[in-house]
C-alpha cells in the first residue's frame, strides 16, 4: 500500500477557495488512480472526484463539478483538490485515497481504493 498525507485543509468563507493536496510515498506513484473523497458528520464518505492513473482522465461529482478541479504531479509523487466557491454544504472531513497499482476496475466507491490518508478538515462559514 501507499502512504498518504493529506494538507491544506481550513476555514474558509462561502464563495471562497482552498487547495488540498496529498503527498504519496513510493516510487510508482503514476500508477494508482487517485480520488478525493469526503464525509461529513453522520454522513457516509462520498467521491469527490478521481483521476485516472492511466490517460488522467478526471471524473466529478455532481455536486462539486465546475467549482472543483482534481489534479496530480507524477513527479512530485502528490494529487491536488482545488475548490473554489466553495458553499457551506462542503464542509466536511476530505480524503485522499489511492487504488492498487495499474488498477482497472470501478473508481466510484470507497471500497474501490487501497490505501487512505488520515483526512483534512475543511470548513466553510455561511
Amino acid at each position: 500500500q501507499v502512504q498518504l498525507v493529506e494538507s491544506g485543509g481550513g476555514l474558509v468563507e462561502a464563495g471562497g477557495s482552498l487547495r488540498v493536496s496529498c503527498a504519496a510515498s513510493g516510487r510508482t506513484f503514476s500508477s494508482y488512480t487517485m480520488g478525493w473523497f469526503r464525509q461529513a458528520p453522520g454522513e457516509e464518505r462520498d467521491l469527490v472526484a478521481t483521476i485516472r492513473w492511466s490517460d488522467g482522465r478526471t471524473y466529478y461529482a455532481d455536486s462539486v463539478k465546475g467549482r472543483f478541479t482534481i489534479s496530480r504531479d507524477n513527479a512530485k509523487n502528490a494529487v491536488y483538490l482545488q475548490m473554489n466557491n466553495l458553499k457551506p454544504e462542503d464542509t466536511a472531513v476530505y480524503y485522499c485515497a489511492a487504488t492498487r497499482p495499474y488498477y482497472s476496475g470501478s473508481y466510484y466507491y470507497p471500497q474501490n481504493f487501497e490505501s487512505w490518508g488520515q483526512g483534512t478538515q475543511v470548513t466553510v462559514s455561511s
